[in-house]
């Protein structure tokens, strides 16, 4: 349960909080709030409109010193600074990890291999604004003259979860006459569902894939292109497709013209890469004011995590309170909960974010580890979700750190709607801190005139340990600054714990292994031979497909 590779499990830090944890397993948060009335002002943070209150987890004065010793320990300052200067940290790929850079509104250079990087991600956002606007104002129409109103974009990972989630966190802001799709599954179904409610003259593709390789995008944008020369003529490809890559052969093969090509860089990888050309739909749908915001709601939060000490820091704070749960309470998972239904695709942008960065058993010195690393992530919005899985959050036998987030204001003020969305949240956060004795419980049911074996018989299931911690990030409200923010602190949090955990947060090969063997698989399924040896069940699964489809 506790501690590092040899060489590092002995650490002064990570020892005092092996002791610390012992010391402070039992010790129960109603009574860290009953001893301190100051306690929520002592351990609450701002930055802007986003405010972050971390007193309802299960620490002290002593043990957040502990976890501090260990990011010290750790060097996290310095390897901020390291990520901030273009350091190829990302060791496996020999790259920098510079999707910073790309919400870089300072002015001041940021370097990688050397040379100055701002140059040409300026001239990138530039060619983004220029398009975005002329396919919002109908400067940019499709083969027939008609201003193109579908915009669709098919991509898979980062190339998609990113995208999805801005559009839909901002579709308050997006223009009326727009609707944006999203192709991603290479699920036959999720293209032709898609397809089944545009107008070619209208639908305008976005592909993107850094390779123009990628087989499930590439897939589907073939399919879409198929659909498009059916009704209109091979001519007007060019129109109707536009490219987020770096493949510029491939690209002009599929017939896009690639004065319509969007670069990106191989130091941005796919989960940070919303804020490069990768969000091109984002700037057609919102706007590129609106997307500049989002930019500089990031770089807020940006040089919040590169400037503030670590005690202060926001996306410091909550990657120590997860290690603290991860590695000494053996708690591998939490969860995230937005009050707020634009943010219904966060926990899934999350779950890309956190489980492909750090969902590692290889550290940096190319030793396998002997500690947990990256936890399961889940989510949805609330109060859905309190009818679904909260009853395991409250009364469950495996405590689960919980994220809530929740704007002050909403968008769509309908009646006493936003008051009781913000009553449950805080409600939640309350009840999983303090929970119910089995007293509190018996007492209850005595004054609701229960009998006295009716409270024997019930107050056990009524009653609730608590002592469950949370984090609660209320944002003023939900517009293009407050969610740069919001995204930025967990890129941020995640890179922390990477870096306490010595993983490389910045590879996902973990992805690959199955992608090759379904190459393989593939014309296994299609034709009538086997071309490579496989177990018993993978066989017979292939054998009875086949069997299913003559």
């Amino acid at each position: 349960m506790f501690g590092l590779n040899k060489n590092k499990q002995n650490t002064k830090a990570w020892k005092k909080l092996v002791s610390e944890y012992k010391r402070f397993k039992k010790v129960e948060m109603r009574d860290l709030f009953a001893a301190d009335n100051k306690r929520a002002a002592k351990y609450t943070l701002r930055v802007n409109d986003l405010i972050l209150d971390y007193s309802k987890n299960r620490f002290d004065e002593k043990v957040l010193a502990s976890l501090l010793a260990l990011a010290y320990e750790r060097k996290i300052p310095e390897k901020i600074n390291s990520m901030f200067t273009g350091d190829k940290i990302n060791i496996t790929e020999k790259r920098s990890v510079l999707h910073v850079a790309l919400r870089n509104r300072s002015g001041r250079a940021v370097l990688s291999g050397g040379q100055d990087v701002m140059p040409q991600i300026n001239e990138v956002l530039l060619k983004m604004k220029k398009f975005s606007d002329a396919v919002r104002y109908g400067e940019f129409k499709g083969y027939t003259g008609k201003k193109l109103t579908n915009i669709v974009n098919i991509g898979i990972g980062g190339s998609d979860l990113g995208p999805v989630m801005v559009c839909e966190a901002l579709r308050k802001y997006c223009a009326k006459d727009i609707n944006c799709y999203f192709i991603s599954n290479i699920d036959g179904t999720a293209c032709a569902e898609i397809l089944n409610k545009l107008d070619p003259e209208t639908t305008l593709f976005i592909i993107a894939s850094k390779t123009f390789t990628t087989i499930e995008t590439l897939t589907n944008a073939k399919t879409c292109r198929r659909w498009l020369v059916n009704a209109l003529g091979e001519h007007a490809v060019d129109k109707h497709f536009v490219a987020l890559s770096t493949n510029r052969e491939e690209v002009v093969k599929f017939g896009i013209n690639p004065d319509n090509m969007f670069a990106f860089w191989d130091f941005v990888g796919g989960r940070y890469s919303l804020w490069s050309a990768i969000g091109l739909i984002i700037c057609i749908a919102i706007g590129f004011e609106n997307f500049e915001k989002l930019l500089e709601g990031a770089y807020a939060m940006d040089e919040h995590f590169r400037t503030e000490p670590l005690a202060e820091n926001i996306p410091v704070i909550m990657a120590l309170l997860g290690i603290w749960y991860n590695n000494f309470f053996n708690i591998h998972r939490y969860a995230v909960i937005p009050y707020d239904q634009y943010l219904r695709f966060l926990p899934a942008y999350l779950q890309q974010l956190d489980m492909e960065s750090n969902g590692k058993s290889v550290d940096r010195e190319n030793n396998f580890v002997k500690y947990a690393t990256g936890p399961v992530l889940f989510g949805g919005a609330g109060t859905d979700v309190q009818h679904s899985f909260f009853q395991l959050l409250h009364q469950g036998t495996e405590m689960v750190p919980v994220d809530f987030i929740v704007p002050a204001i909403s968008h769509n003020e309908i009646g006493n709607h936003h008051e009781i969305l913000l009553s449950n949240v805080l409600a939640q956060g309350e009840a999983l801190m303090k929970g119910k004795t089995v007293a509190e419980a018996a007492e209850e049911l005595h004054k609701a005139g229960k009998s006295k074996e009716e409270v024997e018989a019930l107050k056990k299931y009524k009653s609730f340990s608590g002592n469950r911690p949370s984090n609660t990030l209320l944002l003023k409200k939900i517009d293009a600054f407050s969610l740069g923010m919001l995204i930025a602190l967990y890129e941020h949090k995640v890179f922390v714990q990477g870096m306490i955990w010595n993983v490389n947060s910045f590879d996902q090969m973990g992805v690959e292994l199955g992608k090759q063997m379904a190459l393989k698989i593939l014309p296994e399924l299609e034709g009538t031979y086997f071309a490579d040896k496989h177990d018993s069940s993978t066989l017979a699964l292939i054998k009875a497909v086949r069997k299913f489809r003559k």
